[in-house]
């Protein structure tokens, strides 16, 4: 495959996934292609004109040529200097590693991360909360994020691909997406009376058995193993955490549990007070199930894959 077909299959599988529904990602980009072309014309060098059809700003390619080929890759959940450094030493003992594949992001796809965000306002619309209250509260907390990521050194890990002409490829909401749809369609097939309950179908997941080995399995972050689930929702994607001010509108709209990759302590401190059951269920373990299903179609495609950075690397036979 070339570096621009793992790119498109990538973007393919994440649009299919998006939790707004093939239907809301078209409808997002028409919107977006709406913006460009209100944009004046003196501005439209400033436009990321990638995101025209590629609604995830922070899943690109940070370096690389397209047309190159790739046969081996080296996929981890992050992939900064370090992890470039060690693919060029890896080559070095004779590897052949043509591309490393990082889940979180750095560059402009980092720096840019907050974008993809404004998905969790129709995920939280799809749980309950009012279209108009999720929208101007995720915008609140989008400029939050946005903040915290200006100040970063975005560009470290680029660099050091550039120098070392190592292809880079950051791939964050689309595996998340993944993630998303596959627990949850997981645990809609079935009924929870208690958290205890869910928590226990998360566990038998084989991403998780394997993080459970490690001492860093999912776990009851608030509630209690005989608390009543209620309704769930699970929060895989969306960029980062929502505030805890949209946590609570969850609350209202009827929500029992939450099954995330992780909370902020002071959104735990909310949940808890509004009786919300809330499954952290590890960060490194649940960021692997995204890249796992993509990371199977690359290998059908006769790619090799080489896991590290995190990434519990589980095969599923379809």
């Amino acid at each position: 495959m070339t570096l621009k077909q793992i790119y498109d299959l990538a973007l393919l599988m994440g649009k299919k996934a998006d939790p707004r529904g093939e239907k809301g990602v078209e409808n997002y980009l028409k919107r977006l292609k709406k913006q460009y072309g209100d944009t004046p014309e003196r501005k439209k060098k400033y436009f990321d004109k990638e995101s025209l059809t590629n609604p995830y700003s922070d899943s690109r390619i940070l370096f690389g040529d397209p047309k190159s080929n790739v046969k081996k890759i080296i996929a981890g959940i992050d992939a900064d200097a370090s992890e470039i450094l060690l693919t060029d030493r890896l080559n070095q003992k004779g590897a052949k590693i043509d591309l490393v594949i990082s889940h979180h992001p750095s560059g402009h796809a980092l720096a840019s991360l907050y974008e993809v965000m404004d998905m969790q306002t129709e995920m939280f619309e799809k749980a309950g909360v009012p279209i108009n209250v999720a929208h101007s509260l995720m915008q609140d907390r989008m400029g939050i994020a946005q903040r915290k990521l200006s100040p970063l050194n975005h560009g470290q890990a680029v660099d050091t691909a550039r120098l070392l002409d190592i292809p880079l490829l950051a791939l964050h909401t689309i595996w998340d997406n993944l993630g998303h749809k596959f627990v949850e369609d997981y645990l809609s097939k079935q009924y929870f009376h208690t958290a205890g309950e869910v928590l226990d179908c998360v566990n038998e997941i084989p991403e998780f058995i394997e993080s459970i080995k490690g001492k860093a399995g999912p776990f009851l972050a608030a509630g209690s193993p005989g608390s009543r689930a209620g309704k769930i929702a699970v929060g895989f994607t969306g960029g980062t955490s929502a505030s805890k001010e949209l946590y609570t509108e969850l609350a209202k709209a009827g929500v029992g549990t939450l099954v995330e990759m992780h909370v902020p302590e002071e959104t735990l401190t909310e949940l808890k007070k509004l009786h919300i059951n809330v499954i952290d269920c590890g960060h490194m373990a649940a960021d692997s199930i995204g890249a796992n299903l993509f990371l199977d179609e690359l290998e059908k495609k006769g790619v090799e894959v080489v896991p590290c950075s995190g990434l519990i690397r589980i095969r599923r036979k379809k």
